[in-house]
């Protein structure tokens, strides 16, 4: 088998998987939003000290199947607007709404990954990827045909009786990616997800990730990263924060499936990252 530099398999979506995977309709323009934000501010309280605001205003619509990334400084409210979506966050003021009911209420349509892949050390690599599914209650054979299905659509079919310990990180963080896509979630919400990588293993892992969502089907995500070249090289849309107030939103208009060994090369990539790279400085 084919190896990337860091030791883990080369990753191409084998023909088994792309042979099995579920076929979902693509999102028509216009079906909707998936996620809507109207006036949110998100304060919190400090005894003897003035609240803290972290949002202040923030309208947001993100139309099914979009990719849009958040970008901008520590501090700036990113994860605090991942937590709305998620329904973890109540907001001082506004609305919001997740496939248009309360957060909360759509949690059965969510996936949350996060940047340290969190596999139950006790489980094996494919028994993590059953973990959400035994919780919902799937039954125990169609759960382990769900979580064979989507080891080997990340390749780690051979390493599914392996215990976390007996991993690589970037094959870790594609357990985990295969639990999240497991749940078949309608939304992805994704916490700077391959922070914790080092840089081949994360370019590796990112391909994956970027393949599955181009080629599977387009499900709605929202990814949140400090890295201006990781948010426009995967993202259809960057939307800047900063103050806790959307400072930009820029559509990226580059074509898919998109190769992130050359991307970088392309005029509109440069431009983009020259425009927003300036508004943090």
């Amino acid at each position: 088998m084919a190896t990337n530099e860091s030791g883990d398999p080369a990753m191409t979506l084998t023909s088994a998987a792309r042979q099995h995977r579920p076929q979902r309709p693509q999102p028509a323009p216009g079906a909707g939003a998936a996620i809507a934000l109207n006036g949110v501010t998100v304060a919190y309280s400090n005894p003897g000290h003035d609240a803290r605001t972290v949002l202040s205003g923030i309208d947001l619509t993100i139309p099914s199947g979009e990719f849009t990334a958040l970008v901008g400084r520590s501090g700036c409210g990113k994860t605090t607007l991942l937590n709305l979506i998620a329904g973890l966050v109540d907001p001082s003021a506004g609305s919001v709404s997740v496939r248009g009911t309360e957060p909360r209420d759509a949690r059965g349509h969510l996936g949350f990954m996060l940047a340290r892949d969190a596999l139950l050390p006790w489980r094996t690599a494919r028994r993590n990827v059953e973990y959400g599914l035994e919780l919902r209650g799937t039954a125990r054979a169609k759960r382990r045909e769900i979580a064979l299905h989507w080891l080997e659509a990340v390749q780690l079919a051979h390493a599914q009786h392996h215990w976390p310990w007996q991993l690589s990180q970037g094959m870790r963080q594609r357990v985990a990616l295969a639990r999240t896509w497991a749940l078949d979630p309608s939304v992805l919400l994704m916490d700077e997800p391959f922070a914790a990588l080092d840089v081949n293993t994360r370019v590796s892992v990112q391909a994956k990730f970027l393949e599955l969502w181009q080629v599977e089907e387009h499900r709605t995500v929202v990814f949140v990263t400090h890295d201006l070249g990781e948010a426009i090289a995967l993202a259809d849309r960057v939307v800047l924060l900063g103050g806790g107030r959307v400072l930009d939103d820029v559509t990226v208009e580059i074509d898919r499936p998109r190769d992130l060994a050359t991307i970088t090369s392309d005029r509109r990539y440069q431009q983009l990252y020259d425009r927003l790279r300036e508004q943090l400085h």
